[in-house]
């Protein structure tokens, strides 16, 4: 039946579970469906059978042996993997999101930092290469290493190789993806980490158009079911998981590979030189200026809000939500900017 058909079908009975609002008190009235929507773990519709048969479905959908639905971020995922993989020496980028060290610590790995080289021409860092991981693996003693791809600014690595490498020295590869939950639908974008990673963490709130804070959990190694048991509640959002279903849904249908073609062939037709791998980053600059000022000039004169700046450049992110008109919108007012003297 699929979640988002339990919730939609439920009946209502005379609630004495939680949620306490029982499906009929409603401090914010504009979220009415929500809370009719917002069903107990402990529901005699037994919702726990239909997750778990979503979340088989979606393994299917990416290849992968395991996919687990996260309503707490791409953090949960990450510390989750990290415990499961149950390392015990774990390399980890530096400068890396802080859940990647914290996950470390919870799961008492001892923590072998490495790091990345800046793209000068952009100011941003690179991502890791094949070469690179070879080097850590000869000189550190890991058993397990977290990478990022893509990069904050679109940087992707060759997770192919790099999870060849791993698996001939049997070390547990983590890949935080959290930016890349288009790429297995799309062949105009990097190659996915789902089908190789040991563990994969992507956000579908980042770019492909799911609420806060939905997220996914791909394992080609251990159920992470019981590492997740860890750190999450007991009584999950429903109604986000359900969102999450129909995310999948969506970004796997026709409908979802055209929107993001879609995406691809609009953001192309901007023809402005960019860096990174990944097209839907829009990182740009312009000489003479930092990258602070082009922000600042972009929200200023045009009210456009980018999405991360560093001295030499600006990325705008986009995602399922960014439409054609948008991007004319920012076509023009680089165009604006490139133009002044």
């Amino acid at each position: 039946m699929g979640l988002v058909s339990l919730l939609k079908n439920k009946k209502r009975t005379t609630l004495f579970t939680t949620p306490s609002h029982c499906g009929n008190f409603f401090i914010l009235h504009k979220f009415y469906q929500w809370y009719k929507s917002d069903i107990s773990e402990t529901d005699t519709y037994n919702p726990t059978e239909e997750l778990e048969a979503a979340e088989k479905k979606a393994a299917s959908i990416y290849g992968t042996k395991f996919t687990k639905f996260l309503t707490n971020g791409s953090t949960s995922g990450i510390i989750a993997a990290i415990l499961a993989s149950e390392a015990k020496n774990i390399l980890i980028w530096k400068d890396s999101h802080p859940c990647h060290k914290n996950g470390a610590k919870l799961a008492g790995c001892n923590i072998i930092e490495y790091s990345l080289p800046i793209n000068r021409e952009w100011g941003v860092y690179e991502a890791i290469t094949p070469n690179m991981v070879k080097d850590l693996l000869n000189n550190h003693p890991a058993d397990s290493i977290v990478i990022t791809s893509p990069t904050y600014e679109g940087f992707a690595a060759n997770i192919k190789d790099i999870s060849q490498i791993c698996r001939s020295r049997g070390i547990k590869l983590i890949v935080d993806e959290a930016h890349g939950a288009l790429y297995p639908f799309s062949s105009d974008l990097p190659e996915s980490a789902v089908k190789y990673a040991d563990y994969t963490v992507q956000s579908l709130h980042k770019t492909a158009g799911g609420l806060n804070p939905t997220a996914l959990l791909h394992s080609n190694d251990n159920n992470p079911a019981e590492a997740l048991s860890m750190i999450n509640t007991t009584s999950p959002s429903y109604p986000l998981l359900a969102t999450i279903e129909k995310n999948i849904n969506f970004l796997n249908s026709g409908q979802g590979k055209e929107k993001i073609k879609e995406l691809i062939e609009n953001i192309k037709a901007l023809n402005f030189h960019q860096g990174g791998d990944d097209i839907t980053k829009i990182l740009i600059k312009k000489e003479g200026i930092s990258g602070y000022e082009l922000s600042k000039i972009l929200f200023d004169k045009y009210k456009i809000e980018d999405e991360r700046t560093n001295e030499i450049s600006t990325m705008l992110l986009t995602g399922i939500g960014t439409n054609k008109t948008m991007l004319l919108k920012l076509k023009k007012a680089l165009e604006g900017i490139y133009n002044e003297k």
